[in-house]
């Protein structure tokens, strides 16, 4: 994290600025709810950190990063703050999705945005390009665009005139409800590392 400090009537504020940004995700079944949040944890590899969820800005000049190198820098009971989407079912076939997905400028210039979204019924593809499309559109409302709200997934796609210009990406994590009524709970995380 970069440190800056501001003066205001003074007062010193210290803000963090976040430098990197890795995706993870994980799957957890239990007979317990939380134990199938902690085993889905487990297997993002983030069970260690105590996490503080932050809403959708990917600060300029963030570099994405590998989960592998990302999971390095992390350290027991550190705060970590992540942009997570969570989803969970006991119900046995039911497919639940959940996904992230990251628009920023591909000059590196200006911050971008990260969504996160959850679906019942849903591929892992699909919700991963719904929320591609939801980061899309935060980003293209910052130079003036006004999308339409009830257009569908595909006309927002063609109506982003900055599409060319704009980077995207996703991680999606779907899964269904364990067949014996198991809690089944999925996650899908930007995690912002130092």
């Amino acid at each position: 994290m970069k440190e800056k400090y501001f003066k205001t009537e003074n007062v010193y504020l210290k803000v963090m600025i976040p430098t990197k940004l890795f995706f993870t995700k994980g799957i957890g079944v239990h007979r317990d709810k939380l134990a199938s949040f902690e085993l889905a944890l487990r297997e993002a590899g983030i069970e260690k950190c105590n996490l503080v969820r932050v809403s959708s800005i990917f600060p300029p000049g963030c570099k994405l990063i590998s989960r592998e190198e990302g999971l390095g820098l992390l350290k027991p009971g550190q705060i970590t703050f992540v942009v997570m989407a969570k989803n969970e079912t006991n119900k046995p076939n039911n497919l639940i999705s959940a996904a992230v997905g990251l628009a920023k400028p591909k000059d590196g210039e200006g911050h971008g945005y990260l969504s996160e979204c959850t679906s019942n019924g849903e591929t892992a593809a699909k919700a991963g390009a719904y929320a591609e499309n939801l980061a899309t559109t935060m980003l293209t409302m910052t130079v003036g665009e006004k999308p339409d709200p009830k257009a569908t997934l595909k006309q927002r796609n063609k109506a982003h005139n900055m599409n060319n210009e704009i980077f995207k990406t996703h991680v999606c994590q779907s899964a269904e409800g364990n067949k014996d009524g198991l809690w089944t709970t999925i996650l899908a995380l930007a995690v912002f590392a130092v």
